[in-house]
């Protein structure tokens, strides 16, 4: 668990990047950073549904081939086994906080079924 003296796990990423807020058994919670133009694969979970709730600007979120726009103070759950991408199509960036909870968080849990960055699992 990520605590108050522990230094949070930030990692970097090609559509922006993520810091760990907490990490526990049932559940793992991150702070979300997606450049002005970007955005993250179009991929599934088998193991954990997320909530994301977002907290700086616009996104333009895909929830099994349906997109919709979410601003600041709108939240979206995302159901295990859905297909997800979150997209920002603005010129600032977009911050949100994602809950995953479940029974497994590794980042081995993502299917890519689309990725601008040829990160597509086959």
């Amino acid at each position: 668990m990520v605590g108050p003296s522990a230094v949070p796990e930030t990692d970097h990423r090609p559509w922006g990047s993520y810091t760990v807020l907490d990490d526990a058994g049932t559940h793992k919670v991150k702070r979300i950073t997606v450049f002005p133009g970007r955005r993250l694969s179009y991929q599934q979970h088998a193991r954990r549904s997320e909530h994301w709730f977002i907290v700086i600007g616009t996104a333009r979120v895909t929830l099994d081939g349906i997109e919709a726009e979410y601003a600041a103070g709108q939240s979206v759950d995302i159901p295990v086994g859905t297909a997800h991408r979150i997209e920002n199509a603005t010129a600032t960036e977009v911050v949100f906080v994602e809950v995953q909870h479940g029974e497994y968080f590794g980042e081995d849990d993502i299917v890519r079924l689309e990725d601008d960055y040829g990160r597509v699992d086959t």
